[in-house]
């Protein structure tokens, strides 16, 4: 899906600003593809948690993601992503849950098609929270997702991928300290690609997936936090990859509803080379 100690950010920024070997940033995606999973499924980071909604309840989350592309990407500039998710506890520790993307993608004026707007893909998936966190327990909380995303969006204007991609989650979450909750995600994306418009991994085929995050609780209604998530091909091409991280939180508003903000800043073609990100959060 960081910002913990400053030791992480040194190492962070290091990574988004000088060149590093090859095979010290395979050890890195190694390290978070084969860690279990998890993290905050609550926005704005991209890890998720393994919290669920409660059964008969629903949970609103809106999005939208500004973000500069890598000089690499060039004629695309700018992609301005609003991404409306439902989710829906259907038993006790399983929800179910829909989202899809409203994508505008800014190009050079010397490409064709020129700029591009319209919905993307649609997405489904179903969460299961097999395995809860207990007070004074070693053990971590345990879930896992399967999502399933339909190539609803016009492929040939680049707003959807043109296949249907089955992905699945796993997700590991432990609380650190009384405020603190550190989340681990690791997951494969067996067919399809990870693409949201210029977002994401257009090569075809098995993709793996990790990330982590810790947040922590600053004030009664602030949370803040950090995470690193990234994304690399079954060929290891890391040219092709993802690899970014992200640093925000959440503000309750009121006790069903927050407000949600972030910083993204990325390296490798897969990724946005800095964006902003804010929304909004509902339990009803």
């Amino acid at each position: 899906m960081s910002v913990y100690k400053a030791t992480s950010s040194r190492l962070i920024q290091s990574i988004l600003t000088r060149p590093i070997p090859q095979t010290v940033l395979n050890a890195v995606l190694f390290a978070m593809l084969l860690s279990a999973s998890p993290a905050n499924a609550q926005q704005p980071f991209y890890t998720d948690d393994a919290d669920v909604t409660d059964k008969a309840k629903f949970h609103f989350q809106l999005s939208n993601e500004y973000g500069i592309w890598q000089r690499a990407d060039h004629p695309c500039l700018p992609q301005n992503t609003s991404v409306c998710e439902l989710d829906y506890g259907l038993l006790n520790g399983v929800e179910v849950g829909v989202d899809g993307p409203l994508i505008a993608i800014s190009k050079s004026p010397v490409a064709t098609p020129g700029t591009v707007f319209g919905f993307g893909d649609l997405d489904f998936h179903v969460k299961y929270n097999f395995l809860k966190e207990r007070e004074g327990s070693r053990r971590p909380a345990l879930a896992a997702t399967l999502n399933v995303e339909l190539p609803t969006g016009n492929a040939r204007e680049q707003l959807g991928s043109g296949l249907t991609d089955y992905f699945l989650n796993g997700i590991l979450q432990k609380t650190v300290t009384r405020k603190t909750r550190l989340r681990l995600n690791g997951g494969v994306l067996f067919a399809g690609n990870t693409t949201t418009g210029e977002i994401g991994i257009k090569v075809r085929g098995r993709v793996f997936v990790g990330g982590a995050s810790l947040v922590k609780q600053i004030t009664p209604k602030l949370d803040l936090g950090g995470e690193v998530t990234g994304a690399v091909t079954s060929s290891l091409k890391l040219s092709r990859g993802q690899l970014q991280t992200l640093m925000g939180g959440n503000y309750a508003v009121t006790k069903k509803m927050t407000f949600d903000f972030g910083i993204v800043a990325g390296k490798f073609a897969a990724s946005p080379r800095v964006g902003v990100q804010l929304g909004v959060s509902i339990d009803f």
